[in-house]
């Protein structure tokens, strides 16, 4: 219970003399946090390529041979993963050339990789503002401590005054470091998303073309 008490009011005496610039900071944390859970829960798998309508549409060509696409059809209809919306856009296109079906399928995943993206654009915004408002707020400290100069020889107490102003640089950085990570970890995981679509997608334009759309 003590080392609770000891280690709450060593916290808040930290944000304490980090000044008015922590209030920021403390924003920046919690709009890059909220950024990181959209961004796991938007790229899980299911959500993005499911591996059963990825298996499904790689045999697309001839399930409809055999007369067994209505399984398919009804999952991508649903639309609930990227891939099943991107299969329907290429499905909407069957019989046209296959020009017409990519340039139709890549316009739509352009608008896709937007919102898989966005939680990444703002961990772009977070990891440039993060130090950057932790050096503003050690900046204005050290103004302060420096304009005081003049009226105390305490060289103790200077020192504990820039090592406090200190503080909101020590706290930008921290913000920042994880959500570095985090937008590099994010990025590869779209990437290799984005390597399974275009592949499954790819045969999927090839089935269309060659197939005509029902009546």
């Amino acid at each position: 219970m003590m080392l609770l008490t000891i280690t709450s009011n060593t916290f808040a005496d930290f944000f304490k003399s980090g000044g008015l610039f922590m209030i920021p900071l403390c924003l920046a944390l919690l709009v890059g946090l909220a950024a990181i859970l959209y961004q796991i829960l938007s790229l899980r798998r299911g959500r993005v390529v499911p591996k059963k309508l990825e298996h499904d549409l790689a045999g697309f060509s001839q399930a409809h041979t055999n007369g067994q696409l209505e399984t398919t059809l009804a999952v991508i209809h649903q639309k609930k993963s990227v891939l099943a919306r991107l299969a329907a856009v290429a499905l909407r296109n069957r019989g046209k050339s296959r020009a017409e079906i990519t340039h139709a399928v890549e316009a739509a995943s352009r608008q896709e990789s937007a919102h898989l993206h966005s939680g990444i654009s703002v961990l772009d915004v977070i990891i440039t503002v993060a130090p950057l408002l932790g050096l503003l707020g050690t900046a204005s400290g050290l103004v302060t401590i420096f304009q005081g100069l003049g009226e105390t020889t305490n060289h103790l107490a200077i020192a504990h005054g820039i090592a406090e102003a200190l503080n909101t640089t020590i706290f930008g950085l921290t913000i920042a470091v994880p959500c570095v990570i985090a937008h590099g970890f994010f990025s590869r995981r779209i990437e290799l998303l984005a390597a399974h679509m275009d592949r499954v997608l790819a045969e999927l334009i090839i089935a269309c073309e060659a197939t005509s759309p029902k009546p």
